[in-house]
Parts: C-alpha cells; sequence; structure tokens
C-alpha cells in the first residue's frame, strides 16, 4: 500500500504542561529540515498532541521518508496511515478501514483488535460503539480473521478527530527531545567507539552539539583526522551539522612528555584538553563539556582520574556513558553506525604518547606540581591552539 500521511507520535513532550508547545515547534522544525534532504513535497502540521506528515507528490521514497523521521530526536513512533477528510458517518469510515484491511493485509490468517479514539464528541457513535462495529464489520468480510483482545496479531487504531486517522502499524522512532531545546555543550571527539556514542547520548537530550579533536602532526596521520571528520557526520545523522573544531596539540603533548613524570601524562594531557575545550567552548557559547569517559574503563577513567581531570573545568562535564560496560557502548556505536569507523586503526594523540605504567589513583597534589613545572611554558602553546583551530563544518547530508 503506498501511505501519503505518517502520524507522528512522541512521549516525554506531552508532559511538558503550558510549554508543550515550544517543544512541539521545535520538532516540526527538525522534521521539516530532515525531509527537505528527501526527494518529493512535504508538509508537516500539528493539532494538538498529534503531528501530521504528508506526501504532497506521488513520486516520493517511502523507505527514504522512514529513515529520515528515524533519525529526528524526539519522535517515539511513525504510524504510516490513511487520513480521512469530510467523514462524518460511520459507514464511510467502515468502507474505508476495510479497504485499508484489504490492501495491507489481504485475506491472511491473523488475529486483531480494533481501538477507537474519539476526540471529536460531534461524532454520533462513541470509541466502544465504534470499535466493536468495525471489529464485527472486519470479521465479516474477512473470514480468516479473528479477535483476540489481550494479544491480537493486528491492532487496528482509528482516531476520529478533526480528521480521522487510520492505522496499525508503528515504526520506532529515535526518542528523545527535540534538537536545541536544552542548549549547547562541547564534545571531546576522539577516533574511539566512546565519545561519539557521548555526543549522540547529549543530542538525543536536546542538546546542539559542537565537537573538539587534538590532532597531534606528524605523530598522528591526515588519515587520523579524517576519521574523526567521518565521525562526526556520521553522528549528524541524528544531530544535524556539527563544528568540528581541530587542535593542533603537538607542541603542548611534547612538552608534558619532556618535563612531567611519565607515569602522570595521560592525567595531565587530558587536563590540558579540557582546559583548551573549555576555552573554544566558552567562545562558542557553549555551556558544557561532553567526554565518552567510563568508569574504571582506562587508566585515565578511575574515579581518582575523574577527579583531576574535572579539577581544571569550570563549565559542567557531561559523561552520559559513565555507567556503562565497553558492549554497552558498542551495541549503540553499531545501532547508530559509528562503530565501523572508530575501529579504523588509525591513531589519535591519546594513543600515540601512552604511558607504559599510567598512574590509577593520581594525588591532585601531585598532579597540580607536576605540572607547575611546564604551566607558563604552556600558556602561550594554549593560547595559540584555541587561536589557531581549524573549523570544520561535518554535515552527513553535503
Amino acid at each position: 500500500m503506498q501511505y501519503h500521511s505518517f502520524l507522528i507520535k512522541y512521549a516525554e513532550i506531552g508532559t511538558k504542561g503550558k510549554n508543550r508547545y515550544v517543544f512541539e515547534d521545535a520538532l516540526v522544525h527538525d522534521i521539516r529540515m530532515k525531509l527537505k534532504r528527501v526527494e518529493g513535497e512535504f508538509s508537516v502540521t500539528r493539532e494538538r498532541g498529534r503531528i501530521y506528515v504528508n506526501a504532497k507528490s506521488e513520486d516520493y521514497d517511502f523507505d527514504d521518508v522512514v529513515n529520515a523521521l528515524q533519525h529526528v530526536f524526539g519522535i517515539v513512533g511513525i504510524c504510516p496511515m490513511v487520513q480521512l477528510k469530510d467523514v462524518h458517518e460511520y459507514r464511510q469510515v467502515s468502507n474505508q478501514v476495510l479497504t485499508y484491511w484489504k490492501e495491507v493485509y489481504g485475506d491472511r490468517k491473523l488475529s486483531f483488535k480494533v481501538r477507537t479514539r474519539r476526540a471529536d464528541k460531534t461524532f454520533p457513535m462513541n470509541s466502544e460503539e465504534i470499535s466493536a462495529e468495525l471489529g464485527h464489520d472486519i470479521l465479516e468480510a474477512f473470514p480468516n480473521t479473528s479477535v483476540d483482545v489481550h494479544t491480537p496479531e493486528v491492532l487496528l487504531q482509528v482516531e476520529i478527530r478533526q480528521y480521522i486517522n487510520i492505522f496499525s502499524e508503528v515504526l520506532p522512532g529515535a526518542g528523545g527531545m527535540p534538537l536545541g531545546t536544552n542548549g549547547k555543550a562541547m564534545l571531546l571527539l576522539s577516533g574511539g567507539i566512546d565519545s561519539p556514542v557521548a555526543g549522540y547520548m547529549i543530542s538525543k537530550r536536546g542538546a546542539i552539539i559542537e565537537a573538539c579533536y587534538f590532532h597531534a602532526p606528524p605523530y598522528t596521520s591526515e588519515r587520523a583526522k579524517q576519521k574523526v571528520i567521518d565521525l562526526a557526520k556520521e553522528v549528524s545523522q541524528y544531530s544535524g551539522a556539527i563544528a568540528l573544531h581541530v587542535v593542533n596539540f603537538t607542541d603542548i603533548q611534547l612538552k608534558i612528555y619532556e618535563k612531567c613524570p611519565h607515569e602522570e601524562l595521560t592525567i595531565i594531557m587530558r587536563r590540558y584538553m579540557m582546559r583548551i575545550a573549555e576555552a573554544i567552548a566558552k567562545r562558542r557559547n557553549c555551556i558544557g563539556l561532553i567526554t565518552g569517559e567510563s568508569i574504571g574503563q582506562v587508566a585515565s577513567q578511575t574515579m581518582q582520574s575523574l577527579v583531576c581531570t574535572n579539577e581544571v573545568c569550570t563549565l559542567p562535564v557531561y559523561r552520559p556513558v559513565i555507567a556503562f560496560d565497553k558492549q554497552e557502548i558498542v551495541d549503540i556505536s553499531q545501532r547508530i553506525g559509528t562503530y565501523e569507523t572508530s575501529i579504523e586503526p588509525y591513531e589519535d594523540c591519546c594513543t600515540i604518547f601512552v604511558a607504559r605504567h599510567p598512574v590509577t589513583k593520581p594525588i591532585p597534589e601531585k598532579i597540580r606540581a607536576s605540572e607547575k613545572i611546564i604551566y607558563d611554558e604552556c600558556i602561550p602553546m594554549m593560547e595559540k591552539a584555541v587561536n589557531e583551530a581549524e573549523l570544520i563544518w561535518c554535515d552527513a547530508s553535503k
């Protein structure tokens, strides 16, 4: 069956009370922007509690539309449906339901249940009466069907509103909140598995994200840099275009390697990354940092290590995968399409200058004392790194 209408379902937005319209408007905007990338012309409208997408032409690709909608945060369900206008009598509804059933299910042997919601109280029958009559009509027209009110194979839903909506399939959406409804944050993006997932998860909560990548030429290759650009583009399928700030970290990293205790290299390097990322974040009006750290995964991610890295930040640091084990993070990366890129064998600056025996329980006082040796020399290096960071816009649609 060629559908021309889709009912868009959301969840959390419905709990927003008097501010609900703000989130609905943001979701409508995001849907429109996403559908601009799909061939065809579409209208996106809303009425209280409902958002509709309607194809204005016959020549559109159903799968492309669904795929686009499944990359919009805030949508929990996509219902391909038949929408009836100027229908005010039961017999008209019944005829359309029977046509719908024939085109979608034919004469297959199926159990079903009819659920009706009547928001338009001027319709002459109530919800229970409509459901009962439609169930009777389906049984009569399609003898292979049977009613099962507990675990039906098909849940046929009919909504009596300004228009009448008929649907029986709910395709999953991405969930979360519409983009831009929760501020902007800066992601510390590496070429690994965890940070793209972290960026995706914070974006899912309605935040706009930018990203900061620390490049150390000639010790890290241009291919490593391209890998991170590719990851940012993959995340941008959900988050929208990402401003990626590529920071030259070589001079600072060499200074740390030359003068600081080797067991503290990773922690001190991480602290400078946080300082630089925060400086760029503040310039870009971000109100938080995002990392892909998970407690105990590596030496720099023990709770003691996180205390040391947090110490240099004034912005909040969001760590959405903090309590996930590795397989849980891998599962999400595979689902959102970043995993295969993340495992490409191109090392970033975090893996090039790694200590053989890194400290796992660093003491902040000792780390500060070690940093003091290089801090004055690193101040101009940090300023240069921030001022000369390369800005690359990453957008999967281009």
